[in-house]
């Protein structure tokens, strides 16, 4: 970086040239402004010139503003563009141009003086300078953006010296006028921005020399290269690219460049903004010397997929290649390398490695061929997405359909890999849990786009089916796809989802985004897989559609031991018995811990998501089964505490939700009461105790009835 030249106040008040030593240079303050008629430039400043033409000049006023402010706020140094740089010197000029970024990242105060920004004194004062900030000269310029980004502390002021307010005051306002992230005006890392978005910033600023609409973005893109004022901005553009692609992949990247095929990636759904999820992908996947490896896991339909795309999108420019692969099976994988392979050559037809292969033989030599290529000393910029890999071999698997990824996996310590599984059980790189949307803008958003219709931030019934849908990408999205050629309402839509689930998922469309899976089929696959290793897991989720999707624990399930089932026996003969049932369900997301809703009862508890619910009830129990639903219902009553035992109000606050899903059935005939009179009397007896006395009187009747 080039050596900075300060401005420091003499004690007579003249302000002259310091220039500190490299490593030792003091806080300073920095100016940011337009630039107009009269400017005092390094000539006007040095050290014999006629300070009383140099002050007589319109630009004086922002050197004393600057002076001035940087002394109020306890800086004796400060910089500014116009009069610290020796433009005569080519070499000073182009080396301050490349170090211009980290002057203002490093100054202690960055001012931003607004020459056509007022701000009058009195009640109107306000409304006046805030109208005027969003037309300012300032955010058009190109060398101004640097300046809003870099600094720490920035502080907006009017053509009075006025203080208008901080930029993380104003984050709202900066954002609406420029268009730029606000995280990135929190000060968010640039690298976490693509290439795209951040070229993206500077559209619509403009500069006088066309040169230098590329050079002010040196310092967005973290790069230095010479300055040729001269040769077009084309020519500069073509040149900055060029260094960013020597920042990110290397060097030598164009011998390993393979262009990204857009026909090997999915079809993207209606993405909304992973923003948490997107920033942590990058902080695992770049920058790192060696191999970097993240796996996206989590319940089928939460959008792995997606997100992996979405990243993908966002960063392509920082790898020299990316290859997408369906891991879901060994000859899926090697179908996938197949591609690769074609693809490599496309670019590189005289790679040796690939070259002497028979493509069209024996496919596994072709994996060991593009697994070599991977493996070039020089080639360490490429990114591999395994999709799908829901089907992972274990230690101890015997089952000939499971993959081993390990086999198809570079063996060097070198590259980025993504793998996307609906299995916790994977270990190939960190875990990334990709769980519910949980804010309900992401949801309307994901409707609104999917069906086409606005105005959905503002409908009652629009947020209602949202918040039953609870943050699932595949569910919103089959839900706008469905009402998109429909006059169908929200609220009738809601109404059909509880009534006839099934029907009205097989009446969707298709998502192409989502190939040949619906909601009532995305579960099917694992619920198979995991009922080839564990009946017990697989019986438990059937017997969770006659409970409440909330706060199933092993306390609730232990009154079953008396069934004369062999799966429930197992399920419920100790705890460890429960919790080795349960795992599996946990480890492929269909079922997720709720130790809040426990910590104020007995043990913790286990949830499933309501759309996973409505399917265990609408599918896995297509028909309903008198015996499971009875035994929940014994389950539930048999918990139920008296009053005489310690927190039983507690414990009959958790079993609520349980005891209503019930009192569903019992209402609408679907469980017979015969031989339950018993637990229709407990459940009456646990809303007496909480002080329900119409639902009480309601169950006791039903017990007489019996």
């Amino acid at each position: 970086m080039a050596l900075i030249r300060l401005l420091q106040p003499n004690p007579d008040g003249e302000l002259v040239f310091r220039e500190p030593a490299s490593g030792n240079v003091p806080a300073y303050a920095i100016l940011s402004h337009t630039w107009g008629e009269e400017e005092v430039i390094f000539q006007d400043m040095e050290i014999g010139a006629d300070r009383n033409k140099t002050r007589s000049k319109a630009g004086w006023k922002k050197i004393q503003f600057c002076a001035d402010q940087a002394a109020a706020d306890g800086l004796q140094y400060f910089w500014i563009d116009t009069c610290c740089i020796d433009k005569r010197n080519a070499v000073e000029l182009g080396a301050a141009i490349n170090s211009m970024f980290r002057w203002y990242q490093n100054a202690a105060r960055c001012y931003v003086y607004l020459s056509d920004v007022s701000k009058p004194e009195g009640a109107d004062g306000e409304r006046a300078w805030k109208e005027a900030l969003r037309t300012s000269r300032w955010f058009t310029r190109g060398w101004t953006l640097q300046e809003l980004i870099a600094p720490r502390v920035v502080d907006f002021f009017s053509v009075e010296g006025r203080r208008l307010g901080a930029k993380l005051s104003l984050t709202t306002e900066m954002h609406e006028i420029t268009g730029i992230p606000e995280n990135a005006l929190r000060g968010d890392a640039l690298s976490n921005f693509s290439i795209r978005e951040r070229r993206s910033w500077a559209e619509r600023r403009n500069t006088t020399v066309e040169e230098d609409e590329v050079y002010c973005l040196l310092g967005i893109f973290d790069v230095s290269m010479a300055l040729i004022y001269g040769e077009r901005r084309d020519q500069a553009l073509r040149r900055l690219d060029e260094e960013i692609h020597k920042l990110y992949k290397g060097v030598d990247f164009k011998q390993y460049d393979v262009g990204l095929n857009l026909a090997s990636l999915p079809e993207a759904a209606q993405f909304v903004a992973r923003e948490e999820e997107l920033l942590k992908m990058h902080e695992l996947l770049h920058g790192h010397s060696n191999r970097s490896a993240v796996v996206l896991h989590g319940l089928g339909g939460i959008g792995k997929t997606q997100l992996a795309i979405q990243y993908i999108k966002r960063h392509k420019e920082k790898h020299t290649a990316i290859f997408w692969l369906n891991a879901n099976d060994q000859d899926s994988l090697r179908l996938s390398f197949h591609g690769i392979a074609q693809q490599i050559l496309k670019h590189h037809p005289q790679t040796r490695v690939l070259g002497e292969v028979d493509l069209e033989g024996d496919l596994d030599r072709v994996v060991s061929a593009v697994k070599v290529w991977l493996d070039l000393p020089d080639n360490t910029r490429w990114l591999m997405i395994y999709d799908n890999y829901d089907n992972p071999r274990t230690s101890n698997a015997s089952d000939g359909s499971t993959v081993d990824i390990r086999r198809y996996l570079p063996e060097s310590d070198q590259g980025s890999v993504i793998i996307t599984t609906r299995s916790a059980r994977v270990t190939q790189g960190r875990r990334l849990h990709v769980q519910k949307l949980t804010r309900l803008e992401e949801g309307l958003t994901i409707l609104s786009n999917m069906s086409g219709r606005e105005g959905v931030e503002n409908d009652s019934d629009a947020k209602a089916l949202v918040v039953k849908l609870d943050g699932l990408p595949l569910a919103l999205s089959t839900a706008g796809a469905y009402l998109e050629h429909v006059t169908t309402s929200f609220a009738e839509y809601l109404r059909l989802y509880e009534a006839s689930w099934l029907k009205l998922q097989r009446t969707s469309p298709r998502l192409t985004s989502y190939e040949n899976r619906s909601l009532y089929t995305t579960w099917q696959v694992t619920f198979d897989r995991i009922q080839q290793h564990s009946a017990a897991s697989a019986q438990l989720l059937k017997l969770w559609a006659y409970f409440d999707k909330q706060d199933v624990w092993f306390g609730l399930l232990r009154h079953a031991c008396s069934a004369d089932n062999e799966w429930i026996q197992k399920l419920t003969e100790d705890e460890l018995s429960f919790n080795e049932a349960v795992r599996p369900l946990c480890e492929y997301g269909l079922v997720h811990p709720e130790p809040s809703l426990g910590q104020l009862s007995r043990s913790a508890g286990y949830g499933v998501h309501s759309c996973v619910h409505s399917w265990t009830i609408s599918v896995l129990n297509r028909e309903w089964d008198q015996e499971l639903a009875r035994l929940a219902l014994t389950c539930v009553a048999s918990e139920i505490p008296s009053t005489y035992v310690d927190k039983w109000w507690l414990l009959q606050q958790r079993l609520l939700q349980h005891v209503a899903r019930h009192t569903h059935f019992i209402r609408n005939g679907t469980v017979g009461i015969k031989g339950v009179e018993w637990a229709l009397h407990s459940l009456g007896n646990l809303y007496s105790d909480q002080g329900k006395l119409a639902e009480a009187e309601a169950m006791y009747s039903r017990a007489l009835q019996g």
